[in-house]
């Protein structure tokens, strides 16, 4: 038995023994899984192919960076909560229903897009020491805010969900029994089950599971997309259409939302490349310095969005789940990883699997929106927090109160989250995409202040 063996240990270039190395990447994939499926169920769209895509943006993420830095950059690439609200606005989508091919193939040129955004910061940042700049002109007043927005405007849908608004529920009591205990379940197990193990990675599922047994006995559940559902059946891929009169502002709400999951990616390169580099000094192994290839690790995320964008999968990031997860187990293997992505692409042709998640009623998903999307806004602000945003400063006041004004009161209060501005009509026909919109005044400002610097107070 060799060392990593008998410590039960991996490095991202070890290879465990193949049935190690299956339930490992099964473990992977059960931990990505609630959050990546939820977020194809939000957008309406294909729940098979966003596991797909998924692992497809994966498998091709550690492959290239294998091939081009001798190491796998040991990361899953799942969908991201940060896109939602923009990818909503497109598809204009209800709980539980796909949006046409028309609106999805529209979204997907803006998630096209945002691939390419990231590919350009990687690139400046890999080979143009472009860090600095980057963080110039997206100070954390800017991306905490954005984030913060991003996860507060959505409150809205998940409380229609929740109360089953969203699904024309008049008599909403049952409805929100079942959500309350969904959340709370959710939140119980968040908390008390951190650091138990593997079972402690998975509040999301856990929770979700809890709401839909309560909600059988109480009639809320549909098995019909179950017991009609194909055993296999081939993913629905769409090609992303950039012809759409709605493509245009696809492209510039979907795409700037890259402003929020840039610095979650770069931070979660960084902490899973100090653990891997503290395990290899602990064992008496080289260190792999993961840390240097974080403008590589851009490209890989906006390749991984191209090949959503193509498939038709839902925008995403690298997952801080899978993530904590490795840390947990010691297990960094980039095998383990290729192994979950074929897992999920196996997964992805499973009719059964789609049948089960399309029963979950919206009184489920409501009570986990709550949990979700609040704490998406609230790691915002702990963005903030951790970087010591002057709160004082009269210069972060007005970036932050601009960008949270316009971003959660224009999506929350016009309709489809479209600012009735009578610009521009030719890329806006419906109008300004509100949280784009307050994400782009409150880069502006940062720039006015960059350029023009205020008096400085003794």
């Amino acid at each position: 038995m060799n060392e990593k063996q008998k410590n039960n240990y991996y490095l991202p270039n070890d290879r465990p023994p193949f049935g190690k190395m299956l339930l490992l990447g099964l473990q992977h994939v059960l931990t990505m899984f609630p959050a990546t499926v939820l977020v194809a169920i939000l957008v309406g769209f294909h729940i098979n192919t966003v596991l797909l895509a998924s692992g497809v943006a994966t498998l091709v993420a550690l492959i290239l960076s294998k091939l081009k830095v001798g190491t796998f950059i040991p990361l899953y690439y799942g969908s991201s909560f940060s896109y939602i609200a923009a990818i909503l606005a497109i598809t204009k989508a209800q709980y539980g229903v796909v949006a046409s091919d028309e609106l999805i193939r529209t979204a997907q040129a803006g998630i096209v897009c945002t691939g390419v955004i990231n590919i350009l910061v990687g690139l400046l940042i890999h080979y143009g020491g472009g860090q600095k700049v980057i963080k110039k002109f997206l100070p954390p007043i800017v991306t905490g805010s954005v984030a913060c927005v991003i996860g507060f405007s959505l409150g809205l849908v998940a409380l229609n969900d929740a109360t089953g608004v969203s699904s024309g529920v008049t008599d909403n009591g049952t409805w929100l029994l079942v959500a309350f205990i969904t959340l709370m379940s959710t939140i119980f197990y968040s908390v008390y089950l951190r650091g138990k193990g593997f079972i402690g990675m998975l509040p999301i599922l856990l929770g979700a599971v809890t709401g839909y047994v309560v909600a059988i006995p109480l009639g809320l559940v549909d098995f019909t997309s179950i017991t009609q559902a194909q055993f296999f059946m081939v993913p629905h891929v769409t090609l992303p259409s950039f012809t759409n009169e709605l493509s245009l502002t696809a492209i510039a709400s979907i795409a700037v939302m890259a402003i929020a999951t840039i610095p979650e990616s770069t931070a979660h390169l960084y902490q899973i490349g100090l653990y891997v580099d503290k395990l290899a000094e602990r064992k008496g192994r080289e260190k792999v310095g993961l840390s240097k290839y974080v403008g590589f690790n851009l490209v890989l995320d906006g390749i991984g969005d191209i090949v959503n964008g193509l498939l038709g999968g839902a925008a995403g990031t690298n997952y801080g789940e899978n993530n904590s997860l490795m840390v947990i187990t010691q297990n960094y293997s980039g095998y383990s990883l290729v192994c979950a992505a074929v897992i999920a692409i196996l997964l992805s042709f499973s009719g059964i699997l789609s049948g089960v998640v399309r029963s979950i009623p919206t009184a489920v998903s409501g009570g986990l929106s709550i949990y979700l999307f609040g704490v998406i806004g609230m790691q915002g602000i702990a963005l903030m927090i951790e970087e010591k945003v002057d709160m004082f400063d009269p210069r972060n006041l007005a970036i932050g109160a601009v960008i949270f004004i316009v971003g959660i009161g224009g999506h929350i209060g016009f309709p489809n989250g479209f600012l009735p501005i009578p610009l521009l009509q030719s890329i806006f026909p419906e109008g300004w995409p509100a949280i784009a919109t307050g994400a782009m005044l409150g880069i502006l400002l940062n720039l006015i202040f960059t350029i023009i610097k205020p008096p400085q107070n003794a």
